[in-house]
């Protein structure tokens, strides 16, 4: 996912990351083992424990896996009464594949209520990308909605998420990230609200876009990005600690990977003077996770960042997104002549691609075609090598094979007429590494997102470093 990849790429290294770090932590018990989870699980036992989370097996910021391992324990350890809140996938899961995800924790939870004799209840949901997994403060409404929704019990009255489900099915022909709000609700009343002196566990690993949620529930009078009306004095922990520079939240269950000596801090002790740019939806990526996850300028005396606000819509509908404005703020930073290393990120690849709309994706595909020719030219002007790659792909898949057994190249004898299945996650692909202006090189070689870091530093003519993964030029 993004944030491995940036991670990688600003660090120069392979790190251990949140998926894999989570799953030891369950198989090795030690998770259970956290003083947070056990007073969570002590409120359990006399008020009630809530589950907020992506309900998928994508394992890009969760996986269910994760949550149903919580749940058991939980039952196992005595809480009596748990709340899950379900955050619907399609993204980066398959865009109609929520019944799969529900009717297992269901089933689950079924179980788990007859064995243990606790009472376990969904109580809340709606699709991530109409409720509460907002990033870089893009669209706190977003985060307003899953607000009132968790805990204010505001939504669709259901009697359960397979009837929300149904519901949206009939109405909507859009994938699950845009499930509209539901509640569930017994005699009219909704099952779950979350209450002074409940316990509160965010599930998703990855942090971005579960920062400003985070907020919500543990800052004080400060907050005010929106009215929360009520706010509940809860014990509030995430899987892991979002934010290890604002300490957001103060209390996790498993610790988050520690980020050092990344690209951009090696840099700084050489003096090299840098410029980062995007749109919203990607600034943080060539900031914070490239920084290591480090919120903020490392040294303003070397580093200028240039955040370009992102528009609040549907990304297919409007493909170019900034992609021209970028382009624009980076050939001025390059003619300025005041930067030795210039990292920018094109949104359109990615964030159109998990839309599913093919022709959408074709436009943006397109439009980054023209801005990295500008990009081309403007580099030749200013005798700038030019490093093209990607953190990971999308764009380059955008349907599921049509019937099982068919490989991807096989495709094409396909129409789109045939039977098959619209794919809105990251593709398994490898991607492309092209540098343009650097007539030294003879070849590159093959290699991983770790060697970028020292095929920089081999390119801005430092010394590399033995801590980074080897270069890629020949």
């Amino acid at each position: 996912n993004s944030e491995v990849g940036h991670n990688t790429l600003g660090g120069g290294r392979v790190f251990v990351q949140g998926a894999k770090l989570v799953q030891s932590a369950l198989q090795d018990g030690s998770i259970f083992k956290n003083p947070h989870w056990q007073k969570l699980v002590d409120i359990g036992k006399v008020k009630t424990l809530h589950f907020l989370g992506l309900l998928s097996d994508g394992n890009v910021h969760s996986h269910e896996r994760h949550l149903h391992q919580m749940l058991e324990q939980a039952a196992k350890e005595g809480a009596q009464r748990v709340r899950v809140h379900i955050l619907l996938d399609g993204r980066d899961v398959s865009e109609k594949s929520a019944e799969v995800y529900v009717e297992r924790l269901e089933k689950l939870i079924t179980q788990l209520n007859s064995q243990k004799n606790c009472d376990i209840k969904i109580a809340s949901g709606g699709g991530r990308m109409h409720i509460t997994m907002d990033r870089y403060e893009a669209d706190w409404p977003m985060v307003k909605r899953g607000w009132d929704n968790h805990v204010l019990g505001r939504g669709l009255q259901v009697k359960s998420a397979s009837e929300a489900l149904s519901v949206f099915r009939a109405n909507s022909n859009q994938s699950d990230q845009y499930v509209s709000e539901f509640v569930v609700c017994e005699a009219g009343r909704p099952v779950g609200l979350i209450e002074d002196g409940d316990g509160v566990v965010f599930f998703n690993f990855r942090g971005d876009r579960a920062i400003e949620i985070s907020k919500a529930f543990t800052a004080g009078d400060e907050f005010v990005k929106f009215d929360r009306e009520r706010v509940p004095q809860v014990f509030f922990a995430g899987m892991m600690q979002y934010d290890g520079d604002e300490k957001i939240p103060a209390y996790f269950l498993v610790d988050p990977p520690q980020i050092r000596d990344t690209l951009s801090e090696f840099m700084i002790e050489h003096k090299v003077r840098q410029f980062a740019c995007s749109e919203t939806q990607k600034f943080g990526h060539v900031t914070y996770f490239w920084n290591g996850n480090y919120s903020g300028y490392l040294d303003k005396r070397y580093e200028t960042y240039l955040e370009i606000p992102s528009d609040n819509i549907s990304f297919d509908l409007k493909p170019w997104m900034k992609a021209y404005e970028i382009t624009e703020a980076t050939i001025s930073a390059l003619i300025s002549g005041k930067y030795d290393f210039l990292r920018i990120n094109y949104a359109n690849g990615d964030m159109v691609g998990h839309t599913g709309n093919l022709s959408a994706a074709t436009t943006a595909v397109s439009i980054v075609d023209l801005m990295l020719g500008r990009l081309i030219e403007a580099c030749r002007k200013t005798n700038t090598i030019l490093v093209v790659t990607a953190d990971h792909g999308n764009c380059d898949e955008m349907l599921q094979p049509p019937e099982k057994g068919v490989k991807s190249e096989d495709w094409s004898q396909f129409s789109l007429a045939s039977k098959y299945a619209v794919k809105t996650a990251h593709s398994r692909a490898e991607v492309p590494f092209i540098v343009y202006g650097a007539d030294t090189i003879k070849r590159l070689q093959p290699g991983g997102l770790a060697q970028v870091a020292n095929t920089i530093l081999e390119l801005v003519q430092l010394s590399g470093r033995k801590l980074y993964e080897p270069s890629l030029l020949v």
